[in-house]
């Protein structure tokens, strides 16, 4: 899977998703870019899924109508310490996942 960090998501959490093809917003040369512009350059680019800890993102932007799984990580902070405690529930859950549609992840 193509995955997206978010920019909020720090490129610490790579070595955790060994298995997929993983890429930060500044590695793609995006930073700045709003969620809705970010997530259709995502789109553009092949991307399956957007990795964020925007607890807001679902409010704010209409995914249905996009082909992209976001995973909003239910982080307490932005630090890897805290997000790598999420990734195992976002591995076991990641077969189920739909592209137009957000899923929270919480520990």
């Amino acid at each position: 899977m193509k995955i997206l960090l978010d920019e909020c998501v720090t490129k610490k959490v790579k070595p955790f998703l060994p298995d997929h093809n993983v890429f930060t917003v500044s590695y793609m040369k995006w930073n700045g870019l709003r969620n809705g512009t970010l997530m259709d350059a995502a789109i553009e680019k092949e991307f399956d899924a957007l990795l964020t800890i925007d607890k807001k993102i679902h409010k704010q932007q209409n995914i249905q109508k996009r082909n992209l799984i976001v995973v909003i990580l239910d982080s307490k902070s932005s630090k890897v310490e805290e997000i790598s405690k999420l990734i195992p529930e976002f591995l076991k859950r990641l077969p189920e996942f739909e592209k137009g549609n957000a899923y929270l992840i919480s520990g």
